[in-house]
């Protein structure tokens, strides 16, 4: 019974990496890249791991599976946040079919930045939030 919860939990961890290494060839922009890569990557690695803290069914090993799935599924979002706010502010575009900018107003992003140059457009991003900071 064992060996089949441990098939069964490669086998799905194998696949959700796998659509995360498919996703980064799909979809069309930097931002949902970044969204599949880290959700199913992040699901994959736990489920491998699982599958391992099964296998080997030591308390050494059951520990840190366990210690390195928290860490991982705690770390994982704040870095795909991180990343991805650094992507914006450095100005990388959004799918031309997005229908929401939610960031669009916090940032003061500005539209005519797209055809100058980026480290114009990330200063006069940055002089926007300090002046709305006075």
């Amino acid at each position: 019974m064992t060996d089949i919860l441990i098939m069964i939990l490669s086998t799905l961890g194998a696949i959700f990496i796998l659509i995360a290494s498919i996703g980064i060839f799909r979809m069309p922009d930097f931002y949902t890249r970044l969204s599949i890569t880290i959700k199913a990557a992040t699901l994959g690695i736990g489920c491998i791991l699982g599958a391992a803290a099964i296998h080997f069914s030591e308390f050494s090993i059951t520990t840190k599976v366990f210690a390195i799935v928290f860490f991982l599924f705690i770390t994982s979002p704040v870095a795909a946040f991180l990343i991805a706010r650094t992507a914006y502010m450095t100005g990388i575009k959004l799918w031309n079919k997005s229908v929401i900018d939610e960031l669009k107003d916090r940032y003061g992003f500005d539209e005519s930045c797209e055809e100058e140059d980026k480290t114009t457009c990330t200063h006069t991003n940055t002089n926007k939030n300090e002046e709305e900071k006075d």
